[in-house]
């Protein structure tokens, strides 16, 4: 029979990933499992041809991981009382970093949301769960955030 000790928790830390946050907190007490929490930052690698000096990139990312870090210190915090949490910044393009930490980590589960990109990115870049649900080697739990803050 399937057990959960390790579940992976995707977020992007906007206003939605409480709700995602929510769901793994409340596998992880039906089960007793350890929560990864992570944010995958952008590396912007693609904007290197635009005559834009790599160091100044290296250094936008830096800042963009350096605040990513104390974001996910106070969202684990505020979010994931009563279980076994712990938050990780990647960078890294986002489904490729969390299928790799799944791997990594020997998950049980993933847990993330769908909403992102919409429209024209959607189409150019592709759906990050649609990526992870595709290449997982463990089970995909996909929540679809409201609106609406509960």
């Amino acid at each position: 029979m399937p057990e959960l000790k390790k579940i992976i928790c995707a977020l992007d830390l906007s206003d939605q990933s409480k709700q995602i946050a929510s769901y793994a907190v409340m596998l992880a007490k039906m089960s007793g499992a350890q929560i990864i929490v992570v944010y995958a930052a952008p590396t912007l690698t693609q904007y290197t041809g635009f005559h834009v000096p790599p160091n100044t990139i290296d250094n936008f990312v830096g800042e963009i991981v350096s605040g990513a870090e104390r974001s996910m210190v106070d969202f684990v915090s505020e979010n994931f009382h009563g279980v076994d949490a712990r938050g990780v910044v990647v960078v890294g393009y986002a489904a490729e970093e969390i299928l790799s930490l799944a791997k990594t980590e020997k998950a049980d589960l993933i847990v993330m949301g769908t909403r992102g990109r919409k429209g024209l990115d959607l189409i150019l870049f592709g759906s990050v769960a649609e990526k992870v649900v595709k290449n997982a080697l463990c089970p995909v739990l996909t929540i679809r955030p409201s609106d609406d803050d509960e």
